[in-house]
């Protein structure tokens, strides 16, 4: 069966401000773009990058450079100027699209346009100048997302564009939705998260393939996301542990109606126990999690499996393959080491082969540098990242275990554990929390130690207005972490 937008334009699509797009319409302006681009001389294989924020016009150029074999470079919009500049002169951008409260860091020596008349810039609307039809000659487009990494300049991911119309391709991403309940020909999806980051776009892009409607949201916050929830009768939606967190924090989410929910995906990072409890004890049995990175994936746990091993994030999806390895060595069930990933698919850093070879270091796997294990079943649970990992007098301490275990105290809004210098231990475990007003060190030392061993129990604590995260959740630990380190040449 093919899953297409292309092929009838079915679905639609809710932008911001409340305004909708009917699929017919999309298509016609992609279609438009389609051609405008080729009009420009772009050929297969060259990139179109976005410093977008979340609108219409990130759909109309996701459809566009999807069936013309250009590789789109989603940028993420906290990049400073420097960061824009070197994501597109790496990747050899030969258009770059923007948003226009993006504009100044978008100065580039590259053609350039801005979704709103912003000087020195061609009008987006002047790309949908084309002609309406479909191109001829339709060929396969990709997604070559930049990683944030843990150190030096990000990287983009990069597969191979295959030789065939976009067709195949879309409809095996859109029928990754359907092993979490979804159906084709109806339903909405709701996008809480910014489009930059590669499984928004590509859970978003997917529901819309399946002929679902997109209701978008330009930032997130919780009280918006359960009214659209209501409004919208929303079905599907992709989350991360944050939000989850900010969700459950708001007073009075119970008057919101979230009985149409079938299928909240979330991901990006590690969920605490407690978290995930509450939020199946609220919406019910809708909650997945699924395992995977920029570079590929992965594993899913449905409710059920959830429920039954608290904390997995599942067992391997068709075509993938989980293996743990250290010191070239393989390991059995229940032993921690760095996960691997094999699947079907290839990729490769941009312009960088020895990283490209270090991601592949176990013949057939590759690893973004995971910590976890494998029960006797195949289920995967995550212990952290490796560089995360604190190592206090030769004993190996996971944050994510304390984070999970003092973020369910009554009066933490968000933390982030890590470690600091030592000079007996080498290292020892300091908290950063954002919390409500009269917490105190000594209230979160005394609840850690009831919740994890001795040797993990924070030393100290910080308090902070908030913690550097981006919208989808993600957290700059490396912000918090480096002060406490300059000087010392710690390697992260």
């Amino acid at each position: 069966m093919e899953f297409s937008f292309y092929k009838g334009a079915r679905g639609s699509l809710v932008a911001p401000d409340g305004t909708e797009v009917s699929g017919p319409e999309l298509l016609e302006r992609a279609n438009a773009i389609s051609n405008t681009l080729r009009s420009l001389g772009l050929q297969p294989g060259d990139c179109v990058a976005m410093v977008m924020s979340n609108c219409t016009e990130v759909f109309e150029l996701y459809l566009a450079t999807s069936q013309i074999g250009l590789y789109l470079i989603p940028v993420n919009w906290h990049f400073a100027g420097p960061e824009i500049a070197y994501v597109i002169e790496d990747s050899g951008v030969k258009v770059l699209v923007c948003s226009p409260e993006h504009a100044d860091s978008c100065r580039l020596d590259v053609v350039r346009y801005c979704t709103a008349p912003v000087e020195g810039f061609e009008d987006f609307a002047s790309l949908r100048g084309g002609s309406t039809a479909a191109p001829e000659g339709r060929l396969a487009g990709g997604i070559m997302n930049y990683t944030s990494g843990t150190t030096g300049q990000p990287k983009g991911v990069k597969r191979p564009l295959p030789p065939c119309e976009p067709e195949p391709v879309v409809t095996n991403y859109a029928a990754f939705l359907l092993m979490y309940g979804l159906t084709p020909g109806s339903g909405t999806h709701l996008v809480t998260s910014p489009l930059y980051h590669t499984a928004v776009l590509y859970f978003a892009s997917s529901a819309l393939h399946l002929g679902h409607r997109l209701v978008v949201m330009d930032r997130f916050t919780a009280e918006g996301t359960l009214e659209r929830i209501e409004r919208y009768r929303v079905d599907s939606s992709h989350m991360v542990p944050t939000h989850f967190n900010r969700l459950l924090a708001l007073e009075g989410r119970e008057r919101f109606d979230t009985s149409s929910l079938q299928a909240m995906v979330h991901s990006a990072a590690p969920c605490p126990i407690g978290v995930k409890q509450a939020m199946l004890d609220w919406w019910g049995d809708c909650i997945y999690e699924y395992y995977a990175a920029t570079e590929g994936g992965g594993t899913m746990a449905s409710p059920s499996d959830w429920r039954q091993r608290p904390g997995t994030v599942g067992r391997p999806w068709q075509g993938a393959e989980i293996a743990i390895y250290e010191d070239g060595e393989q390991l059995g069930p229940d032993q921690v080491g760095t996960v691997y990933i094999k699947m079907q698919q290839g990729f490769e850093y941009h312009q960088d082969p020895e990283k490209t070879k270090q991601a592949w270091d176990v013949p057939g796997f590759f690893t973004v540098g995971d910590i976890g294990y494998l029960d006797e079943e195949g289920f995967l649970f995550l212990c952290d990242r490796k560089a995360d990992l604190i190592i206090r007098g030769g004993v190996n301490i996971y944050p994510a275990e304390i984070e999970a275990a003092l973020v369910m105290h009554p009066d933490v809004l968000d933390v982030a554990v890590f470690g600091v210098p030592d000079e007996d231990l080498g290292e020892q475990v300091k908290a950063v929390v954002e919390g409500r007003a009269g917490l105190t060190e000594a209230a979160l030392i005394d609840w850690a130690k009831e919740r994890v061993g001795a040797y993990k129990v924070p030393r100290s604590v910080d308090f902070v207005d908030s913690l550097p995260r981006d919208p989808n959740g993600k957290l700059a630990k490396r912000k918090l972490r480096d002060p406490y380190w300059e000087g010392l040449g710690r390697s992260i």
